[in-house]
């Protein structure tokens, strides 16, 4: 499945320079220093509360964002985390693209019980199910299915649920 982007086209300059007739200089601005501040910050409940107060993003209870991830400086507002999801270190999650013809945005959806390895690039227009767990370095592209185990670059799945869960099972017995 494609992911889901609403794409616009530019003419003359590629879409980069025609920034700031997408998206407001000044909140620019104020999302570049809110999240840089909570790269850094050590305390996750403040960070998700600079994240839900002034990017307006929807952050599900007791998660946690890792040191260093790298929100969308632009269109913060599109990404939604649900509930005890871990996102790595140096995670980037993004909800634009600037090509050369044409920008795409598309919300990013990341499900509750989610695990992000480090080091993972998001694109814009995914959703990552519940309970589902990306491994570190993942470039995910597509849509990922609650439970699945997946990796890689590029992405793909390497045990579904029901063979994650038989794994768990094996792993029991």
């Amino acid at each position: 499945m494609s992911r889901r982007t609403t794409r616009f086209s530019v003419t003359e300059a590629n879409s980069l320079w025609h920034v700031y007739k997408t998206v407001p200089f000044w909140k620019v601005v104020k999302n570049f220093v809110v999240i840089q501040l909570a790269r850094y910050t050590p305390f996750l409940p403040l960070k998700n509360w600079l994240y839900r107060t002034f990017l307006h993003m929807e952050v599900g209870q007791s998660t946690s964002f890792a040191l260093m991830v790298m929100l969308d400086v632009m269109f913060p507002e599109k990404i939604k985390v649900g509930n005890n999801t871990v996102i790595g270190y140096n995670t980037t999650i993004l909800a634009h693209e600037y090509l050369i013809k044409e920008y795409r945005l598309g919300e990013v959806q990341i499900g509750s019980g989610v695990m992000i390895g480090a080091n993972s690039t998001i694109l814009p227009g995914v959703i990552i199910g519940d309970d589902a767990i990306v491994s570190a370095g993942t470039l995910v592209h597509k849509d990922v299915p609650a439970g699945a185990f997946v990796g890689g670059n590029p992405m793909r799945v390497i045990y579904t649920k029901e063979e994650m869960e038989a794994r768990e099972m094996e792993a029991n017995n």
